[in-house]
């Protein structure tokens, strides 16, 4: 696990990386594929996003690439400003570190990022994936974020337990091996 600022940093880069791919994975091809390839009357979910001209987000069409930066930005800056430090705190209001398996407080911290992030990040979504060619109402952006929460909370809950940090932890410890070591 990081124990400084940098590898914190680190972890949550390799982390973020990981995880905006597999959201963006997630909700254009198993939430909204079928609904894409309808509407552009396409067999596959990467042609009928070429045949719209990209991805809808921030009232345009956007190549994947262009959302999977904007996403992974504003992640890596909410994981480093509140995911992470506030997850930590929580963990510890439930677990103590030095008294608690290694593995039950880990789990805690990954339950509690997941229960800060994927409502954050549900939010940022509900907003630059909002249908503002349609007018913007209050009560549309609440129950698409409803909607989103919904929708990608049983996916952060598995996929960062069983999947995601479990892969991040090994190749957060081979990039360790290879940094320099204090003297």
């Amino acid at each position: 696990m990081p124990e400084n600022q940098f590898q914190r940093m680190v972890y949550a880069f390799i982390t973020v990386i990981i995880t905006v791919h597999a959201y963006v994975f997630y909700s254009l091809y198993v939430v909204n594929g079928n609904v894409l390839m309808q509407v552009n009357e396409a067999s596959s979910v990467i042609s009928a996003i070429n045949k719209q001209g990209g991805v809808y987000m921030c009232g345009t069409y956007l190549p994947i690439w262009a959302c999977v930066l904007i996403e992974f930005c504003l992640a890596y800056l909410l994981e480093n400003v509140m995911g992470s430090p506030l997850s930590f705190k929580l963990a510890c209001r439930v677990f103590n570190p030095e008294k608690n398996h290694p593995m039950m407080f880990e789990t805690a911290i990954i339950c509690a990022t997941v229960g800060l992030m994927c409502p954050a990040m549900s939010f940022i979504a509900a907003w630059l994936y909002y249908p503002y060619y349609a007018g913007f109402n209050i009560f549309t952006l609440l129950a698409n974020w409803l909607k989103l929460v919904c929708f990608n909370f049983p996916f952060a809950y598995f996929s960062q337990l069983f999947f995601i940090q479990p892969v991040v932890r090994v190749i957060f410890s081979i990039f360790m091996k290879h940094m320099p070591q204090k003297s």
